[in-house]
């Protein structure tokens, strides 16, 4: 008999957009199918990385018989509260931000600036809502795999368990993520707190915020929740924002993060959190001595933690750790040689496009790779990532303190925006190309760009890494005038003008005279 599923509690509030995307990522009336005898491929978790291995290996054609198991909401962080929403609340951010700078280009802004936070909110449920069908399980349903709404939990090295129901597999994927990591302060969790999970679900814009955590996900929101009018403060351990990126690139956001008046506080650690009648009071040590500030939420931006809880993985033979997750290794595949991971489960890149190529690779490793053969690396993959903050920050390769690490000599190219025309037109000079480069060599080793757009951009240094070609190729494309993209053509000119040494100056001239 097929089996029912109890309904996954609701995202807030329980409005029109909200109850599409439920009826796609997580029907209340979804009704599991009966366990086929076995599957060619089991898949844990329908994130972007689950999504991808289930829908690319039954769109083959082949008759593969795949299940997919989610025990909350199909589409993953990255549909529900990840990339999608996000994005779109920094977009309305960021119309607030040109309106406020509109007086250099000739336009007079209006006196205040009006900011309907419900409605910047509602757009983005409505957003969300419809793009969620490409997730639905309906969908995957129709690509013909099994689809499974419950908790998934390994029996063995070769079933798992879904509610009451036995799959048994020859391979299985897990994919099942990671949340917002929890930090320990003492206090934090009676007073309560935000996270990437929650704060997508706010219809009022908090007065005072407090963000926890100067990565990626902490700079994103806190700049966007600032313009749309929230007071906000953001606390971080470091002496600088966004430590792990390129220092120069980190020390244009963290300037223009002080130029809109955002609060920061660096280099602090947290004390205590408690709640009274004027608010959530924020206890930190900084130099030395303990400091308060008083806000009205409290957003978490510290981290992530992988989903390894109540898989049973040690039935499976699948060896974890609380805080990396999965271990596998360069092929994806975990300690039981027919089990892969893919995605934020068991990967450092923690990204949505990281997940899409970490699941094509299992897609390859656990289906077409027989005795091994033929099977593709994840240490292959030439990974680009962005910062969404304003402007962005885009890279892709090595930094230069990891090319030292690896014991290549390198040289650095960077172009600033101030020399560029396009840039100079939309009145963003402060960003910057900065491409690094082997030594004595063309071969592009990584590259940073700052710019509004930088993630627009970078595919094209990525292009040139993946396929091997050099700063050289890169002279020789043409690009567009005027757009800021011509930047890393100026950087590839940079780098054919160290080629002009006396000696080619010579040969050069020699061919003129027989020209």
């Amino acid at each position: 008999m097929p089996h029912s599923i109890q309904q996954e509690p609701a995202l807030q509030p329980l409005d029109e957009y909200n109850q599409s995307l439920m009826s796609h990522v997580h029907p209340p009336d979804w009704v599991n199918p009966q366990p086929a005898d076995g599957y060619d491929l089991v898949v844990i978790g329908a994130g972007t990385a689950g999504l991808v291995v289930a829908a690319g290996a039954a769109g083959l054609g082949l008759g593969l018989k795949i299940a997919l198991i989610e025990r909350s909401l199909m589409g993953g962080d990255c549909l529900n509260v990840g990339c999608v929403p996000s994005k779109c609340v920094i977009r309305s951010s960021r119309v607030v931000a040109d309106m406020q700078a509109a007086m250099p280009f000739g336009i007079q802004p209006p006196d205040k600036i009006e900011v309907d936070f419900a409605a910047v909110m509602q757009r983005m449920r409505r957003i969300r809502a419809s793009i969620s069908h490409h997730d639905s399980a309906e969908r995957f349903r129709q690509l013909g795999i099994d689809v499974f709404l419950g908790d998934a939990q390994f029996v063995s090295e070769a079933a798992i368990a879904v509610n009451d129901c036995h799959l048994r597999f020859k391979k299985a994927v897990i994919a099942t993520g990671a949340r917002a990591t929890r930090p320990r302060v003492p206090g934090l969790a009676e007073a309560g707190y935000l996270t990437n999970e929650t704060v997508f679900s706010l219809t009022e814009c908090p007065r005072r915020l407090a963000v926890i955590g100067g990565g990626p996900i902490g700079c994103e929101l806190a700049q966007a929740f600032h313009r749309l009018g929230s007071e906000v403060t953001l606390l971080h351990k470091h002496e600088h924002l966004l430590d792990r990126e390129d220092a120069d690139a980190a020390e244009i956001i963290q300037q223009q993060f002080v130029n809109e008046n955002l609060h920061l506080i660096l280099d602090c650690a947290l004390e205590t959190v408690e709640k009274n009648d004027v608010g959530k009071v924020i206890h930190y040590r900084q130099n030395g001595a303990v400091k308060s500030v008083i806000v009205d939420e409290i957003l978490v931006g510290a981290g992530r933690t992988p989903n390894v809880d109540g898989l049973n993985l040690e039935a499976a033979g699948v060896e974890y750790d609380a805080h990396q997750g999965v271990v596998v290794n360069d092929y994806l595949q975990t300690t039981n040689s027919r089990i892969y991971a893919a995605g934020d489960i068991c990967m450092n890149w923690k990204f949505t496009h990281a997940a899409d190529a970490a699941a094509r690779i299992v897609i390859k490793n656990t289906l077409f790779s027989p005795f091994g053969l033929g099977r593709s690396k994840l240490s292959s993959l030439v990974m680009p990532w962005v910062t969404y903050t304003d402007p962005e920050i885009a890279h892709v390769g090595l930094y230069e303190q990891e090319a030292q690490a690896k014991g290549l000599e390198s040289n650095t190219i960077k172009i600033p925006f101030s020399s560029i025309d396009r840039a100079l037109a939309d009145g963003e000079p402060d960003g910057f190309v900065k491409i690094l480069h082997k030594r004595g060599s063309d071969q592009i080793l990584g590259a940073t760009i700052v710019a509004r757009h930088a993630g627009e951009m970078i595919s094209e240094i990525t292009l040139a890494i993946a396929t091997k070609q050099g700063l050289s190729a890169l002279s020789g494309v043409i690009h567009p005038y005027p757009t800021q993209s011509e930047a890393i053509k100026k950087a590839a000119d940079a780098y054919r003008r160290t080629l002009l040494t006396s000696r080619t100056q010579k040969l050069l001239k020699l061919l003129t005279k027989f020209s």
